[in-house]
């Protein structure tokens, strides 16, 4: 593919002292660009931005401008923006925990829904008018069909599901309003692993509600064992299938789609799916995690959750032919990298309180 970036353009990622974020911001940097981080640190900490400083060097740190804070707050948006002037906008910031969302709908409305129109207007205001929106696999709900293509029908499970929905919505009213706008939403799947380096990785605060945080917990002895939920599933071992993602396949997912939107005038409001393409049963899961790190990972069996989907992944091509992007790690990569990043921080960035 065509390099057609100038190498200083610069791009705002919103959450990006998060998981998928720092990620992201990483191969940006490497990449050459200039980039801006807000992040409230609601579920993140700054010892990831400062770790990203360390893994890019002295050289392209330079590059990285960190502003806490909040897309709720219109004052923060106003003074970023009044700072310079960015290219592009990756979307990461928003809350993502399905149960809590359930709990705490409102919480989910605010934060996700609120957060995104502030950041639509005062992106309006300044002329910036490129993004890539964080969607998720959760928009196709129990899907139809496996599977899942960009154009399945979509039915959110749950609010946190929903509020990706409603966001994929507004970005499509956007643009019909507004053609000038260009928008890709990538609908990730299961955003797994970490840095290949150990460095960077997943550090949720709370009880984790994501299979792989949780089986590292109980690798390093945070968590005394696994809770499975649902081994009654029609699968080969009873158990729910997911398509899960190495985090740095997902960080060159945003680059590629950053570079279509420069170089694509008519590119609109569009979605791809950012997965393997392939299905992966829990507990294949939890074998492989025990192979990368030589520990037993005892498992208690729970009954189904409410709202899991029986068994998700995604059909890549679209991605794969518009995008020039295909997943290039497997499963015992995820792991493998997963357990370094866990075995050199087991307490995650704060260390044990």
């Amino acid at each position: 593919m065509i390099n057609t970036t100038h190498p200083q353009e610069t791009i705002l990622v919103t959450g990006g002292a998060g998981f998928i974020g720092s990620h992201t911001v990483v191969q940006l940097l490497k990449q050459g660009f200039k980039v801006f981080v807000i992040d409230n640190l609601h579920n993140s900490v700054i010892e990831a931005v400062h770790r990203i400083r360390h893994l890019v060097g002295p050289h392209r740190s330079n590059n990285l401008h960190f502003f806490h804070g909040d897309l709720r707050n219109n004052h923060d948006l106003d003074k970023l923006f009044s700072l310079t002037e960015f290219d592009a906008v990756i979307h990461f910031a928003g809350l993502k925990a399905v149960g809590e969302s359930v709990a705490k709908p409102r919480r989910y409305f605010d934060n996700n829904l609120v957060g995104t129109i502030n950041l639509y207007q005062v992106m309006a205001k300044f002329n910036c008018k490129k993004m890539v929106f964080s969607s998720s696999s959760t928009v196709y709900g129990q899907p139809d069909q496996i599977p899942c293509v960009e154009d399945s029908k979509l039915h959110a499970m749950n609010p946190y599901g929903r509020t990706k929905l409603y966001l994929e919505e507004m970005a499509r009213d956007i643009h019909e309003a507004e053609p000038e706008w260009r928008i890709i939403m990538l609908r990730y799947f299961n955003p797994v692993g970490a840095h290949e380096s150990g460095q960077i990785g997943e550090d949720p605060k709370g009880i984790p509600n994501n299979l792989m945080p949780y089986i590292q917990q109980v690798a390093v002895a945070r968590l005394p064992h696994l809770n499975v939920y649902g081994h009654d599933y029609p699968t080969k071992d009873g158990t729910a299938i997911r398509d899960y993602i190495h985090v740095m396949d997902l960080a060159d997912g945003h680059i590629a789609a950053l570079r279509k939107l420069f170089a694509t005038d008519n590119i609109g409001c569009t979605a791809y799916n950012l997965g393997t393409g392939r299905g992966t049963s829990v507990l294949e899961m939890v074998a492989a995690f025990e192979k990368a790190s030589g520990k037993k990972i005892p498992i208690n069996m729970c009954p189904r959750r409410p709202g899991d989907a029986t068994s998700v992944y995604a059909s890549t091509e679209k991605a794969e032919r518009e995008l020039g992007w295909k997943a290039k790690y497997g499963v015992d990569e995820m792991c493998r990298d997963q357990w370094k990043w866990a075995s050199n921080n087991p307490w995650g960035y704060q260390g044990k309180h």
